[in-house]
């Protein structure tokens, strides 16, 4: 018995949108969790996944009771796909950017309370980049300092505003200020009424939370003795913590100000437990042509500047 060659042909825009329904269910884990994403019900998605392997004449994935999971063919689909969309994504891009008008989107991503931190200027570079741009929509999006680093080293998003302590080498950076940080207690607990000598020798014995990231020396020579009991990397959660009275931890001092004003929390030994952390602007270093993007870092560098050479 002979098997006879398949061959795919052309491939259009109902396979693309196939491919597109595929990737969603993988990245969910499975049909049921895509309900949501895809705005579809689970039989339209069975029906698309089915189709797609008929027309490809090759079984992508098995689902049933042992769950979902991806056939070896399946993960080779998957990671075509991911690169047949980026690459669709890129070409659209470009022509975008091709054209005499400024249009498309910016897609910002922002770590935890810079967007509102005067220092940023963000609501400043906002409102002079859409004078200059009013028809890009632009997109924001809160996450974590790896996430957002992530996301603009893969394209997902195109300027970040992130806490830093490294410099990745397909990253640009503009530097925007330093955070003091210094460690905190709320006003009840046992550290609060301490002196500072006995504060210092027994902080570590307290539970503390901390942000759950690998730290960077400066960090790691903080919280290295500490009895790290508890993980809340976004500021607003960590600060409800040390207001419980139940965990110390480290928050900027700028943040913490109007809670140290009424008396809520404490700095903890602030003459030997404290850290610098710089917030910086991140983009990607690459030559592909994005105009809402370097519109934006154009007004980033002239807002920088004007800042630098204002008058005290």
């Amino acid at each position: 018995m002979s098997v006879k060659n398949y061959s795919l042909g052309q491939v259009g825009d109902y396979e693309i949108k196939q491919l597109k329904v595929f990737k969603t269910v993988v990245d969910c884990g499975g049909f049921s969790a895509a309900e949501t994403s895809l705005n579809i019900g689970r039989s339209t998605i069975s029906l698309h996944i089915s189709n797609l392997e008929a027309r490809l004449n090759l079984v992508l994935c098995k689902r049933g009771r042992g769950g979902f999971s991806l056939t070896e063919e399946g993960v080779i689909i998957y990671k075509m796909t991911e690169n047949l969309l980026e690459s669709l994504d890129a070409f659209r891009t470009t022509v975008n950017n091709l054209n005499a008008s400024l249009t498309g989107k910016l897609r910002l991503a922002l770590s935890d309370k810079v967007s509102l931190d005067p220092r940023s200027h963000f609501p400043e570079l906002i409102q002079r980049f859409s004078t200059e741009a009013p028809e890009v929509l632009i997109t924001t999006n809160v996450s974590s300092m790896s996430n957002i680093e992530r996301m603009i080293l893969n394209d997902e998003a195109d300027i970040g505003f992130i806490p830093y302590h490294r410099q990745l080498d397909g990253l640009d950076y503009v530097h925007l200020y330093s955070d003091d940080c210094f460690l905190y207690c709320g006003k009840n607990h046992p550290l609060a009424s301490m002196t500072e000598k006995d504060q210092a020798a027994q902080a570590d014995v307290y539970p503390a939370t901390h942000a759950g990231l690998k730290p960077h020396e400066a960090v790691s020579h903080q919280i290295s003795h500490m009895n790290l009991t508890a993980i809340s990397y976004f500021y607003d959660s960590r600060l409800a913590l040390i207001l419980s009275g139940q965990y110390i931890g480290f928050l900027p001092e700028q943040y913490a100000r109007a809670y140290i004003e009424k008396g809520d929390i404490v700095a903890v030994a602030p003459n030997q437990r404290s850290y610098t952390l710089g917030v910086a602007v991140i983009c990607k270093k690459t030559t592909q042509p994005n105009k809402p993007r370097e519109l934006f870092l154009k007004v980033l560098h002239q807002t920088v500047e004007e800042l630098i050479s204002a008058p005290y």
